[in-house]
């Protein structure tokens, strides 16, 4: 399977753009108190989106050795993710204001760009292990 891990790692790179990218028009989207993003047509492309990234990441994890998780980064990215969905959940849906919807938005995509920081740099710091090294 380890041939397959160029394929595997770009096709996962690809889903988890495109994922936070639907996420940041969603939610825009909702702030402006548009209808579609609630439209099943864009929910399903969501979740369709974001179970293909869910099953690269478990092959990636199947396909690499025990010793890459050992520094944490891997640690952190997969809690922050833990952290946007929640966010996203209120963001999109279960957000009881506008006000709460805007801060969890705001919250997600900076939590999304920490865990794209975290991924590049291999390290649980992101691009703060570079002010801080």
């Amino acid at each position: 399977m380890i041939e397959f891990y160029p394929q595997i790692k770009a096709a996962h790179i690809g889903l988890a753009l495109l994922s936070g990218g639907l996420f940041a028009l969603r939610g825009a989207g909702v702030l402006a108190g548009m209808r579609w993003p609630h439209w099943l047509v864009v929910r399903w492309t969501s979740y369709a989106i974001d179970t293909s990234l869910l099953t690269a990441a478990l092959m990636l994890l199947t396909i690499l050795p025990g010793a890459l998780f050992s520094n944490g980064w891997l640690t952190v990215k997969v809690l922050l993710l833990v952290v946007y969905v929640v966010l996203g959940v209120f963001a999109i849906k279960r957000g009881r204001t506008r006000a709460v919807k805007a801060a969890c938005y705001i919250a997600a995509l900076a939590t999304f760009g920490m865990v794209y920081t975290i991924a590049r740099a291999h390290h649980p710091l992101g691009f703060l292990y570079g002010l801080f090294a």
